[in-house]
Order: C-alpha cells, then sequence, then structure tokens
C-alpha cells in the first residue's frame, strides 16, 4: 500500500516484530491488569480473568505504549493507560456481546453464553468501573477528560448501531458514524494519551488522527472478514452482522448497487436477520463489488492515519506505527 511519506523501515513489518519493540511493556501491561482484575468476589474474578485471557490481540494497548514512546516519553503511566484502555475496550465487548446475543468471541464461547447476560454485564460495569479508579491515581486530568469523553461516545456508538439495526435505508455516512463513535474513539483515545503523557500537544492532536483514521481501517477489515474468511479464522460465526440485522458497509453498498431481485434478498436479510440467506447474500455482495469496495475504503483509511505521522521524529516506534496501517488493511483475522 502506498503511503504519505517514506520510511526508514521496509515495508511490512510482522506484528511480532511491532510487539517485541515494546515486549517489556507489555509484560508489565499484562502483570498490570491480572492485578488490578482481582476482586474480592469470585465470580468478578472467574470471568474477568476468561474474557481477558481470551486471546486478544491487545491492539489498543500496543498502541498507546508506541505512541507514547514516539513522542519521547520515558516515565511509567502509559504501562497504566495501556491497562486502562484494554479494560474498557473489554467491557465493551461485553456489553456488545450480550446486546448481540452472541455465542462465540475469538473462536470461544462468550461470557453471557456461559454465566448468563446478568453475571456478564455486571462484571463488564466492574471493568468500567475499575478503569477509572485506575485513571485517577494516574494523576492527570487531561488523560480522565479524553477517556471520560471516550466512553461516552462509545456508548453513544452503541445505541446508534441500536437505531441502525435492521434498517435496510441505513446510508454509508450513518455507518460511519457507528464507526467512528463505537471502534475508532477508542483507537484515538489510545494513540492521543502517548502525546498528552509526554506533555506534546501537537503530537498529541496528530495521534489522535492517526488512531481515528486507524481504528476506521480496522473495522472496516472486520467488516469484509465477516463475508470473505471463515469462522476458524476469525473466531466467531460468519454472517454474523447479517444475522443480528447489522448492515456495515459491504451490504450497503451492494444493496444499493445490486439488480432488483438480489437487492430485495439484501433488504428481506437486514430487515428480518438471521442467515437463512448467507449463501445468496455473500454471492451478491461478492459480484456487486462491495468487498472491494470497503477495501478500497479501509486503504484511504490506512493512508490517512499514516499521513498523520508525518511531523513525529524518526524512530523504530514511528516505523511500527507506519506498519500498523499496513497490517491494519493486510490482516486475514
Amino acid at each position: 500500500m502506498p503511503l504519505t511519506q517514506p520510511r526508514t523501515n521496509p515495508a511490512a513489518m510482522e506484528i511480532a516484530a511491532i510487539r517485541s519493540l515494546v515486549s517489556t511493556d507489555l509484560a508489565a501491561v499484562d502483570a498490570l491488569i491480572r492485578q488490578r482484575l482481582h476482586s474480592e468476589v469470585v465470580l468478578v474474578n472467574q470471568i474477568g480473568h476468561y474474557i481477558i485471557n481470551n486471546g486478544g490481540k491487545r491492539l489498543r494497548p500496543l498502541l498507546a505504549l508506541l505512541c507514547a514512546h514516539a513522542c519521547g516519553y520515558t516515565g511509567n503511566k502509559h504501562i497504566d493507560i495501556a491497562a486502562i484502555i484494554e479494560f474498557i475496550h473489554t467491557a465493551t465487548l461485553i456489553h456488545d456481546d450480550i446486546v448481540d446475543a452472541s455465542e462465540l468471541r475469538r473462536g470461544k464461547e462468550t461470557a453471557n453464553s456461559l454465566w448468563g447476560n446478568e453475571a456478564s454485564v455486571l462484571v463488564g460495569d466492574f471493568l468500567y468501573s475499575r478503569a477509572f479508579e485506575m485513571m485517577v491515581e494516574v494523576g492527570d486530568i487531561r488523560v480522565m477528560a479524553i477517556m471520560a469523553r471516550a466512553t461516552n461516545i462509545i456508548a453513544e456508538g452503541e445505541v446508534m448501531q441500536l437505531l441502525n439495526c435492521h434498517d435496510a435505508d441505513t446510508t454509508e455516512q450513518r455507518y460511519l458514524d457507528v464507526i467512528h463513535y463505537k471502534t475508532a474513539k477508542l483507537f484515538e483515545a489510545a494513540a492521543q494519551l502517548g502525546g498528552i503523557l509526554s506533555r506534546d500537544d501537537g503530537a498529541a492532536a496528530a495521534l489522535s488522527r492517526y488512531g481515528m483514521h486507524l481504528g476506521t481501517a480496522f473495522q472496516l477489515v472486520d467488516d469484509i472478514l465477516d463475508y470473505s474468511a471463515t469462522s476458524e479464522v476469525i473466531g466467531k460465526n460468519i454472517g454474523d452482522d447479517l444475522a443480528e440485522g447489522k448492515p456495515t458497509l459491504p451490504l450497503i453498498y451492494a444493496l444499493q448497487h445490486s439488480p432488483p431481485q438480489q437487492a430485495s434478498v439484501l433488504r428481506h436479510a437486514i430487515e428480518n436477520g438471521g442467515r437463512d440467506d448467507i449463501a445468496e447474500v455473500i454471492a451478491t455482495i461478492e459480484s456487486s463489488g462491495a468487498l472491494a469496495y470497503t477495501a478500497q475504503a479501509a486503504q484511504r483509511e490506512a493512508q490517512q492515519a499514516a499521513g498523520a505521522l508525518h511531523g513525529l521524529a524518526a524512530s523504530p516506534y514511528k516505523d511500527a506505527l507506519f506498519a500498523l496501517t499496513d497490517y491494519a488493511v493486510s490482516r486475514s483475522y
């Protein structure tokens, strides 16, 4: 993928190599997460540890660590920030799974399918409140302000997505608004806080843009994978979005660019949910060019993310941030 600025590091750095740059930090983040997950309530410990240790990519914590180093930060509060970000992300996943009645995440049973909705939603609340306890301990009002705003916007995004469900007339812009609120906002906050910790307002603003575009690219690729990967690869059931009546970009584009008979099938699938017509829906999405269109949109977002890094000083961490834009659009899970 052509980027807007040359890199000193060769094209796509493997995700393992990216992680290796901050391996010590990642180990510290994992240790802190385990420590702060502890509760005297046994069920909280069980569900919390099950979800946190359930094979996530830890992309948002990784992003927070890389951005802090890219800005020259030398303290240790980025470890707390990364753990806070992961707690909030995990809480949103719990609530997502409950709202969507999902049975699989990352190839394993969801917490709500194992322990029920009541216990799961309360553990999600515990993770949110523990994250805010940790924010207070960081002792920086700007961190509190950014994260409080981010969690508020994410909640609004959840509601916006709920309003779009089963609505076949959802527009591309309405869907992108959901992505920006529900998914990209936490990427934005994770990236921005690197500049905030280093007291570099210019870098914080640039990294905020970077995170927003990167998070949007990630979600658009997830939309593609929902119709083009396999359950074993992506760790959830293929067509989950369709089953839940979610009109994601491939569906929206295909609905607008398919012959009337195929468009009618798509409209019925969105409005009624389920997977009864999944084979025909996938065939229509593929023939309409919807996956290629969505991939192009993801590429544009990745390019804009890369462009936001222009003013950062050269470093291996900046190279890694560039490489994440490649990874965002080339991954298969």
